[in-house]
């Protein structure tokens, strides 16, 4: 049977089945709300992308910028870009934000698909939410190729509409899983 991957092109349940695993939460830790997981992943500032290199062999991790925009986070990169190089081969990724305070705030693990997007509606509120959230600095042309053009050069750009998301509570550590 063919699996199709969720993705940002599709329609999704707002909200997702959450499981707290208590085996790896301290015992006063409850479960992350979603909202409480959304909010983090929205205004991070700061976030990394694992994708695999060829021959499956190695990861490749590199740190990035983000938008959190209809369910999705979504990312630019260059063409020639090792990620959007493996991400040409493989799709398959995780993105992560959190924080390196051992004792407080909440890091996350998003497990998707990574999907191209071309279309010029969507592609201009992406680049608008990166203006809204970076400043003019991170002004988006949107090109007639289904491109962003900034002081770069031409982007891809990339929709990760999660699977599963993780979320690591700190201080009072709990896990909690999201499924999709």
């Amino acid at each position: 049977m063919t699996r199709t991957p969720r993705t940002a092109l599709t329609t999704r349940t707002p909200e997702p089945v959450t499981e707290f695993d208590g085996r790896y939460s301290a015992p006063a830790a409850q479960p992350t709300p979603w909202r409480t997981t959304r909010a983090r992943l929205a205004e991070a500032p700061l976030y990394w992308l694992s994708t695999i290199r060829p021959g499956g062999r190695r990861p490749h991790v590199t740190p990035l910028i983000a938008v959190w925009h209809e369910e999705a986070l979504y990312f630019c990169t260059g063409a020639g870009e090792r990620k959007a190089r493996n991400l040409a081969r493989t799709t398959g990724c995780v993105v992560t934000t959190g924080c390196d305070d051992l004792d407080r705030g909440l890091d996350v693990v998003v497990e998707g698909e990574a999907v191209r997007v071309t279309d010029t509606a969507r592609l201009q509120a992406v680049a608008d939410a990166y203006v809204a959230k970076y400043g003019r600095e991170w002004h988006f042309d949107v090109a007639d190729d289904g491109t962003f053009v900034g002081d770069g050069g031409p982007a891809l750009v990339f929709a990760v509409a999660p699977e599963t998301v993780w979320a690591f509570a700190k201080g009072t550590y709990g896990q909690t899983r999201y499924r999709f």
